[in-house]
Parts: C-alpha cells; sequence; structure tokens
C-alpha cells in the first residue's frame, strides 16, 4: 500500500519532528493535539528547523513555504478521515494510546495503518483494544527525529507481514534506516542503551568518577555525548520511565540506580528543566553533590569506575536479543550506529565485542558481577560461545565470520 497522506496525533517535540520529516518527503500530514495552543507550539518546531536549513542555504524560502503548507493543524480526529498511515507520539501512557487508538478506529478508513511511536510499551497489548490488530506496528523515531536515521519497526503478535511490509518502506521513503526488531520491552537500542546509562549513574553515584570524567570516557571511545548529558538531553522522566518498563520485564539487572530517583522526584528533569546531571538554566542550584552524598550514606558502598563497565553491559545486552531472536547480529550493529551514534569505525557493539576477544569479555563481566551483582550476570549465549571457542576476530568466529 502506498502512503499518499500520513497523521501524527502529538504535537510535542517528538511528534512535531516526525511531522517535519513526513514533509520533508513531500507528503502532507496533519498534526493532532488537544488544543490549538500545543498544535501552534509544534508548528512552530516545525518551521525552526526548516527555518535553519535556509540559513544554512540548504532550501530556498519557497521550498520552506510549500514544505510548510503541507502540515494541517488539528484539535479533532475529522482531518484524519483519508489518512493512510497514523503515527501516534503522545506521551508514553499505555492507557493514554489505547485511547487514542480506540478514537482513532472510528474515523479512519478500513485499510489505514495504525503506528505508535512507543519507545518501550507492548504493540501487541495496544492493538488488542482495537478492531484491525493486524494494522497496528511500531514505528519508533529516535530524538531528534529530524537528524537521526533509525527507525525501530516492531510488529505485535497479530501484526501482518503485509503491515510490516509497508512501514518499512514509508520508513524508506522518508530517508530512514528501518530495522525490524521483534517485539520485547524497550525493543531494542533503549534495551541494550539503558544498562550504559544505568551504570553511568552507578559509577556516579558510588564516586567512581565524576560526571564530567564519566562523559568524556565516553566521548574519547567515539560515542557523540556522554551518558549523563544523553540523559539530560533525552529527559531523566522519559529515561526513568523506560527503566520502570525494564524493571518489570527483566527484573533485577534493570535495576534503577537510587540518584535517578533523587533527581526524578526533585523535578531535576535534564535540560528540559533547566538542570540535571548538568546545570543548564543559572537560576537552577547544582545539587548533585548533595545527592550522592545522600545516596553514599544510605547504600555505603563505594567502587572504581572504568570505561567497560559503561560499555561491556551493552555487549552483555546484545546477546541476549541474539539469543531472543529480537534482531540478527547485523542489525543489532546498524542500529546501535544509527541509533546511538556508536562509533562507525568500531563496526558496532557486537563487532567491537569480536574485536576485543569473547573470553575476554566475558572474563570481565564475570569479575563484575562478583563485585556489584546482577547487572553483570553473563549472557548465557555468551558462555556457550565462548565454550565453543567461538572467540571472535582472533578464532574466526564470534557474533560474526571473519575471513
Amino acid at each position: 500500500m502506498f502512503i499518499y497522506k500520513a497523521g501524527v496525533v502529538g504535537a510535542g517535540a517528538m511528534g512535531s519532528e516526525i511531522a517535519q520529516v513526513i514533509t520533508y518527503a513531500g507528503l502532507p500530514v496533519v498534526l493532532k493535539d488537544i488544543n490549538q495552543e500545543l498544535v501552534q507550539k509544534g508548528m512552530e518546531r516545525i518551521r525552526s528547523i526548516y527555518k535553519r536549513r535556509v540559513e544554512k542555504g540548504k532550501m530556498t524560502q519557497s521550498d520552506m513555504d510549500a514544505k510548510l503548507a503541507l502540515v494541517i493543524p488539528a484539535t479533532d480526529y475529522e482531518s484524519f478521515r483519508d489518512v493512510d498511515m497514523i503515527i501516534e507520539a503522545v506521551p508514553e501512557k499505555m492507557e493514554l494510546k489505547k485511547k487514542v487508538f480506540q478514537e482513532l478506529e472510528k474515523v479512519i478508513g478500513e485499510g489505514a495503518i495504525l503506528a505508535s511511536n512507543t519507545s518501550a510499551l507492548s504493540i501487541s497489548e495496544m492493538a488488542a483494544v482495537t478492531k484491525r490488530p493486524q494494522k497496528v506496528v511500531g514505528m519508533h523515531f529516535f530524538f531528534p527525529a529530524a537528524v537521526m536515521k533509525l527507525v525501530e519497526i516492531i510488529p505485535g503478535l497479530a501484526t501482518s507481514q503485509e503491515t510490516v511490509d509497508d512501514t518499512v518502506l514509508f520508513a524508506e521513503s522518508l530517508r530512514k534506516i528501518p530495522v525490524r526488531v521483534n517485539e520485547c520491552a524497550g525493543f531494542l537500542v533503549n534495551r541494550l542503551l539503558m544498562p550504559y546509562l544505568n551504570e553511568a549513574a552507578y559509577c556516579l553515584q558510588e564516586g567512581g568518577a565524576t560526571r564530567e570524567e564519566i562523559d568524556k570516557a565516553a566521548t574519547d571511545f567515539g560515542l557523540p555525548m556522554g551518558p549523563l548529558t544523553l540523559v539530560d538531553q533525552l529527559g531523566i522522566d522519559i529515561c526513568f520511565d523506560v527503566v520502570q518498563v525494564l524493571l518489570q520485564s527483566y527484573g533485577n539487572r534493570m535495576q534503577p540506580a537510587p540518584i535517578w530517583g533523587k533527581l526524578y522526584q526533585s523535578g531535576y528533569l535534564g535540560k528540559k528543566s533547566g538542570s540535571g546531571f548538568y546545570v543548564y538554566d543559572a537560576d537552577k542550584k547544582d545539587r548533585l553533590a548533595d545527592w550522592i552524598r545522600e545516596v553514599q550514606n544510605e547504600k555505603s558502598k563505594k567502587s572504581k569506575f572504568s570505561l567497560d563497565r559503561i560499555i561491556y553491559p551493552m555487549v552483555n545486552e546484545a546477546a541476549l536479543c541474539l539469543e531472543e531472536n529480537v534482531a540478527s547480529a547485523s542489525d543489532i550493529d546498524l542500529a546501535m550506529i544509527a541509533g546511538t551514534g556508536f562509533p562507525q569505525e568500531k563496526g558496532g557493539i557486537l563487532r567491537y565485542a569480536d574485536e576485543i576477544g569473547l573470553d575476554v569479555v566475558l572474563a570481565r563481566l564475570e569479575e563484575l558481577y562478583k563485585e556489584h551483582g546482577d547487572r553483570f550476570w553473563p549472557a548465557p549465549r555468551l558462555k556457550r560461545m565462548v565454550g565453543a571457542q567461538f572467540l571472535g576476530k582472533k578464532s574466526g568466529r564470534g557474533f560474526h565470520i571473519y575471513g
């Protein structure tokens, strides 16, 4: 099915950028929110993205005007009657997303696809409240959607292959890189990313290194920004919600660092609130040192920081995803490069592990498990591979085959 017209429900930062991406591909898009003020904010965000392109000489003013004319602002569902693809981008609350799909179903055509931009919630559960579960799919863009190339395509249990194929083609028409991910809590990239972000917070609260030292180690490794800066960019509230979903599904290895709760409960939500792990607003007080002392007094544990302590949990989670058939090894590597900025020259998280040697990775995870517990319990697949002498590049076979 060709997508002639799309719709986006939710005109916040994510929804408005998705709408911009759709218009940039030349398609009309309905952008809806609950009131005119929120819709107007979304329109302004789209306009600012195009304005920057004009200022950089990448498009003309007339081109910008033509793209903006493709956006149809709305505060009700009437304009959705003839859309072919709807992407909901409302807050990460399951009941809210279900309600949106039920309301949409009353007006959209029977062939229209309902896609969710959720970063962690069950597509199958959303689909169950509709009369067209075969037409419901996850279409997870990464922030900022105007820049990030990766889109995870997540079929639910009832999603038809036709819907998956149509969604993949639609993502490609938007100049994005679609990666098909079998449904699991957190999907692929967030499931791999959260242990990395979480372990950085543990290292910080245990006095292993300062926030600046932790972030510098990550950028020296080749990542575009450090884990604590990234959490501030994404929003501590967003990350905290995702961690809760992962904790419910995967247990103790996803136990969030207590320092996250200190920031979350105090309204220090990152850049958008003026302060998080770092301070962005001069009116905000830097309270991080106080919270670290509080956590240390409550937990009375100190430890050392090392780069492998934040990187190896991603390797381990990737091995678990491979074991569970969430995605192929090549797609895992592609998703990490396109979705997180993992250094391209390292080939992705699994090729990086192959380069180090899986026996080396396993031995270090076992050391970290003895010191820190369940967060580092080695994946069974990793143990089997080392036992089989699939050690990575040096043995000619690991997560990938060499030579």
